[in-house]
């Protein structure tokens, strides 16, 4: 029997993830056995620093990838949000799975429940990782304080329980849910409180890319809806150049043929803005199949399996929202954010 070599983050959100990744691919290849290889990647053992300041794209992905360069796995299991939008030569996202529930939510400290982050009492300090969350939440609550809180959720929801520091934490609700712990959301953020990170709530699985087999084996797992709505949102972060050390975030959503695209961008404190919105009409009947000499890459995917045209105008939506806001002054925004966020 062939054996499929699955890597991983030795998470237990990353190993739950992985399994429902590899459950999905036993329903459509009962023949096959699937190994789990979990390890530690630079940014689960840089735990005292922030994450915009390691200033390393691919904290969560360079040792899966070295294993997979090296044919020690055959597939990595990602959070597609820790996936760079430029991937190193040779490797490519074979598969973008179904996506979850998107949005942020904050989880409070047990004296805090029942309360929202427009309730909590002034100058209470809420946790979180991300120069994008921070942003957008100082700008809407300026009542409150954001500080840096690392570590897997274990760890986080650990250090909100036990110490005093913080009165709540905001985590993606799609990793509270895949761990079972929805009972301790207590507010989900919506897009007008807090947009998301791009590709935010979906998983991807990482290939050799030119290992046709293996892409053949995971396109199955393609959600054509979302792969397209992620196509959209890492064609707007790699035209704007934005990485973990921007506050970047977006809202997507596909209705009656359309693919509706949201995208901002924050200064570090939240107080300089810029958000726009633009729509592209997504046709996914007619099948196409690419040519040898077709490059099928679009931000790092690849998707044979549908509609070339389709991925191509998502594509082309993302470029043209990030130059929309590049045109009316974006660019400043995020050069002093960059420059801000080294300096400190």
């Amino acid at each position: 029997m062939r054996v499929i070599r699955v890597g991983t983050r030795k998470s237990q959100l990353a190993r739950i993830q992985t399994d429902s990744v590899v459950a999905m691919l036993k329903a459509f290849y009962p023949g096959l056995q699937f190994e789990i290889v979990a390890m530690s990647t630079t940014g689960d053992k840089i735990l005292d620093t922030a994450l915009s300041k390691i200033g390393e794209k691919s904290l969560f992905t360079k040792e899966l990838e070295h294993a997979l360069e090296k044919n020690e796995v055959d597939l990595v299991v990602h959070s597609l949000k820790d996936l760079p939008t430029v991937l190193p030569p040779g490797f490519t996202i074979g598969a973008i799975c179904k996506r979850e529930n998107p949005y942020d939510a904050v989880v409070f400290h047990p004296k805090f429940v029942g309360k929202t982050l427009e309730t909590l009492p002034e100058k209470s300090v809420v946790g979180t990782s991300s120069l994008r969350r921070a942003a957008q939440l100082q700008r809407k609550f300026p009542h409150l304080e954001f500080k840096s809180i690392r570590g897997n959720l274990n760890t986080r929801l650990r250090k909100l329980d036990e110490l005093q520091e913080f009165s709540a934490i905001i985590l993606a609700a799609a990793g509270l849910q895949r761990m079972g712990w929805q009972h301790r959301m207590g507010q989900i953020l919506h897009p007008e409180e807090c947009m998301y990170a791009v590709g935010q709530g979906a998983l991807g699985v990482e290939v050799r890319a030119n290992d046709q087999d293996m892409l053949d084996l995971v396109g199955v797992l393609h959600d054509p809806e979302t792969l397209l709505r992620c196509i959209a949102e890492r064609a707007f972060l790699r035209h704007l150049e934005g990485g973990c050390s921007v506050p970047v975030a977006v809202h997507t959503a596909m209705k009656d043929g359309q693919l509706y695209l949201t995208g901002g961008v924050w200064s570090l404190d939240g107080s300089d803005s810029m958000q726009e919105t633009m729509q592209a009409t997504i046709r996914v009947t007619a099948q196409h199949e690419d040519g040898p000499e077709d490059d099928p890459q679009l931000v790092g995917i690849t998707a044979r399996n549908i509609p070339r045209e389709a991925q191509l105008a998502a594509e082309n939506l993302g470029i043209s929202l990030a130059s929309l806001l590049l045109n009316k002054g974006a660019k400043n925004i995020l050069d002093v954010a960059r420059q801000l966020n080294d300096a400190h």
